[in-house]
Protein backbone atom coordinates (compact mmCIF):
# COMPACT_ATOMS: atom_id res chain seq x y z
CA UNK A 1 0.00 0.00 0.00
CA UNK A 2 1.15 3.46 -0.50
CA UNK A 3 0.06 6.29 1.58
CA UNK A 4 1.12 9.86 1.97
CA UNK A 5 1.53 11.19 5.84
CA UNK A 6 1.02 15.01 6.89
CA UNK A 7 2.20 15.93 10.28
CA UNK A 8 5.60 14.48 11.65
CA UNK A 9 5.03 14.94 15.34
CA UNK A 10 5.16 12.10 17.59
CA UNK A 11 1.95 10.48 16.34
CA UNK A 12 2.37 10.92 12.93
CA UNK A 13 6.12 10.51 12.81
CA UNK A 14 5.48 7.13 14.38
CA UNK A 15 2.40 6.27 12.43
CA UNK A 16 5.16 6.64 9.69
CA UNK A 17 7.75 4.15 10.69
CA UNK A 18 5.17 1.56 11.66
CA UNK A 19 3.54 1.51 8.40
CA UNK A 20 6.91 1.26 6.47
CA UNK A 21 8.36 -1.58 9.16
CA UNK A 22 5.22 -3.30 8.04
CA UNK A 23 6.33 -2.85 4.21
CA UNK A 24 4.04 0.19 3.15
CA UNK A 25 5.83 2.90 0.63
CA UNK A 26 5.28 5.81 2.63
CA UNK A 27 5.62 9.68 1.75
CA UNK A 28 5.36 12.34 4.45
CA UNK A 29 5.43 16.55 4.84
CA UNK A 30 6.23 18.40 7.43
CA UNK A 31 5.86 22.39 7.29
CA UNK A 32 8.79 22.29 8.94
CA UNK A 33 12.03 21.53 6.15
CA UNK A 34 14.14 20.71 9.53
CA UNK A 35 11.39 18.01 10.28
CA UNK A 36 11.12 16.63 6.87
CA UNK A 37 15.11 16.47 6.07
CA UNK A 38 15.81 14.59 9.92
CA UNK A 39 12.69 12.27 8.94
CA UNK A 40 14.17 11.27 5.66
CA UNK A 41 17.46 10.75 6.96
CA UNK A 42 16.66 8.71 9.47
CA UNK A 43 14.03 6.55 7.81
CA UNK A 44 14.94 6.91 3.84
CA UNK A 45 11.03 7.61 3.03
CA UNK A 46 10.80 10.18 0.28
CA UNK A 47 9.99 13.70 2.60
CA UNK A 48 7.79 15.92 -0.22
CA UNK A 49 8.54 19.65 0.30
CA UNK A 50 4.92 20.66 -0.73
CA UNK A 51 1.29 19.18 0.02
CA UNK A 52 1.45 19.35 -3.90
CA UNK A 53 4.81 16.97 -4.40
CA UNK A 54 3.30 14.59 -1.84
CA UNK A 55 -0.09 14.23 -3.93
CA UNK A 56 2.12 14.06 -7.28
CA UNK A 57 4.31 11.19 -5.62
CA UNK A 58 1.27 9.22 -4.77
CA UNK A 59 -0.41 6.71 -7.26
CA UNK A 60 -4.31 7.37 -7.57
CA UNK A 61 -6.72 6.57 -5.77
CA UNK A 62 -4.71 8.67 -3.33
CA UNK A 63 -4.73 7.75 0.19
CA UNK A 64 -3.68 10.96 2.92
CA UNK A 65 -3.25 11.02 6.97
CA UNK A 66 -3.26 13.94 8.44
CA UNK A 67 -1.81 13.50 12.03
CA UNK A 68 -1.68 17.43 12.96
CA UNK A 69 -2.86 18.96 16.38
CA UNK A 70 -5.12 21.34 15.19
CA UNK A 71 -6.35 23.53 12.00
CA UNK A 72 -6.96 20.57 9.44
CA UNK A 73 -8.96 22.85 7.35
CA UNK A 74 -5.74 25.43 7.32
CA UNK A 75 -3.68 22.46 5.87
CA UNK A 76 -6.14 21.36 3.56
CA UNK A 77 -7.11 24.58 1.77
CA UNK A 78 -3.35 25.54 1.59
CA UNK A 79 -2.23 22.86 -0.38
CA UNK A 80 -1.28 24.67 -3.24
CA UNK A 81 0.64 27.02 -0.96
CA UNK A 82 -1.22 30.80 -2.00
CA UNK A 83 -3.25 30.23 1.04
CA UNK A 84 -0.78 28.98 4.12
CA UNK A 85 -0.72 31.18 7.05
CA UNK A 86 2.75 32.15 7.61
Amino acid sequence: MQIGIIGLGRMGGNMARRLMGAGHEVVVYSATAKTREKFAKETGAFAASSIDELLAKLKPPRTVWLMVPAAVTDVVDGADGDDRPA
